[in-house]
């Protein structure tokens, strides 16, 4: 799977140019909504399911500054999937230099729509349990 990318915009940096670090919890997210459309299972048809996906955490380490007018990439890796919870991992690198810029995880249950309580997936949906499973190298 390719990462997805982002060019950095004006509005996302400080005074000095650099991105404020708020926005990589940002990028995270667009990475994984890129990434559950690469699955063909948009949140859009995820929620029409019935289905919710929320953060229970997000955490990120800051190795290097990013600046205006950069582009990077973000790489998603599933670090953990139960059926019930997920943990995504997170790289965001230079799209010239590949370097190391910031690394992260989020962490996520999956819910039902209508009571907001934890479901599995192995039992409630199958098919996306074993999508998830088989699109993903589960370490």
């Amino acid at each position: 799977m390719e990462n997805w990318q982002h060019r950095v915009q004006y509005y996302e940096t400080d005074q000095m140019g650099i991105v404020h670090h708020s926005n990589s919890i940002r990028w995270f997210e667009e990475a994984r909504t890129w990434m559950l459309d690469e699955m063909n299972f948009p949140y859009k048809e995820m929620e029409a399911k019935g289905i919710l996906i929320p953060v229970l955490e997000a955490s990120a380490k800051y190795i290097s500054m990013v600046k205006f007018g950069e582009t990077v990439e973000i790489s998603t890796k599933m670090a953990q999937f139960t059926g019930v919870k997920m943990l995504i991992d997170y790289e965001i690198r230079d799209i010239v230099t590949k370097e190391l810029r910031t690394t992260g995880q989020t962490k996520h249950a999956f819910l039902d729509k209508e009571t907001y309580r934890p479901i599995s997936l192995k039992r409630n949906h199958k098919e996306l349990y074993e999508m998830f499973q088989n699109s993903f190298e589960i370490k």
